[in-house]
């Protein structure tokens, strides 16, 4: 990824808030074409040297059937974008962008195909987004979930590398970023808010 020094962001604190709070990812993978797949990830910091990332995949998606135990996996995190006007700008003349947070995350994968272990990986989903949604599974929706995993293949990565790119306007002088953070906070757009936020958490003008 191309990261200018403005946007650049290694520390691997902000790094995991970002795909803790962006858990929906995008997995690229190598074989005959690069091809790629849209899941929901857990991150697990407690992992050396910088975590680990489970899911799991359609038994019927053929993505997994290319991986081996040498399968290096790239994978992208979204987080808030929004467009940004010159108009925002005290200092002119300006040309328009774009603020977005992005994190890649690259490793080896491991599949989890036996029984248990893919329940346990199930259990840690669920636990993760279920979190306050009220009382745990019924007895028989435990066993509708047993049904279930034969349809499905779970994955291990074992993040060796991460790459940062938070571009919140770092670049521009303090009363440019605090135009643009104005005008994306008066937004009807639920992104541009969060954009903002993300502005106001982590921007640090030159």
């Amino acid at each position: 990824m191309y990261v200018p020094e403005h946007f650049a962001v290694t520390d691997p604190g902000l790094l995991a808030e970002a795909m803790r709070e962006f858990p929906f990812a995008t997995i690229v993978t190598g074989g005959t074409e690069p091809i790629a797949s849209h899941v929901p990830l857990v991150f697990e910091p407690a992992h050396p040297p910088f975590g680990k990332l489970t899911g799991h995949l359609a038994r019927a998606n053929p993505q997994w059937r290319q991986w081996t135990d040498a399968t290096e996996a790239l994978v992208i995190f979204q987080g808030p974008h929004a467009y940004v006007s010159p108009d925002w700008y005290v200092n002119q003349p300006a040309v328009p962008t774009w603020n977005y947070v992005a994190v890649h995350a690259y490793g080896r994968i491991t599949l989890v195909n036996d029984g248990p272990r893919l329940d346990a990986l199930m259990g840690e989903l669920t636990s993760r987004f279920e979190a306050g949604a009220g009382p745990g599974p019924s007895d028989a929706e435990k066993s509708y979930r047993q049904r279930m995993l034969g349809g499905i293949i779970g994955f291990e990565i074992a993040i060796t590398h991460l790459e940062g790119k938070f571009k919140l306007s770092q670049n521009r002088p303090p009363e440019d970023v605090a135009g643009v953070i104005a005008a994306l906070e008066n937004s009807a757009e639920p992104g541009d808010r969060q954009t903002a936020e993300w502005m106001r958490r982590f921007a640090r003008p030159r």
